[in-house]
């Protein structure tokens, strides 16, 4: 059974950082390409970025680009993403995804 649980969301304020974490199982880790997507109550999946399996090729939607740096540890079986310089605008949930499977999610608040 596929099992992703994200953790490491919380309140900050603008300009603030946090990090993000994905705890994957269930599935061979290691040669999966991984995503992080968000998702405002009622609006659409918002992709955020994307992670090859190996870690070395990253992409990023230009929303977040330059501000939010995505990582994985293959030995860990854990994607993580690090997110700086945070925004109102980034307040909403976040899930990692492996294709169509994605977790429960972790809540980012950032108020000012």
């Amino acid at each position: 059974e596929v099992q992703l649980v994200e953790s490491g969301g919380g309140l900050v304020q603008p300009g603030g950082s946090l990090t993000l974490s994905c705890a994957a199982s269930g599935f061979t880790f290691s040669t999966t390409v991984m995503d992080w997507v968000r998702q405002a109550p009622g609006k659409g999946l918002e992709w955020v970025s994307t992670i090859s399996f190996s870690g070395r090729n990253t992409y990023y939607a230009d929303s977040v680009k330059g501000r939010f740096t995505v990582s994985r540890d293959n030995a860990k079986n854990t994607m993580y993403l690090q997110l700086n310089s945070l925004k109102t605008e980034d307040t909403t949930m976040y899930y990692c995804k492996r294709g169509q499977d994605r977790g429960q999610g972790t809540q980012v608040t950032v108020y000012s």
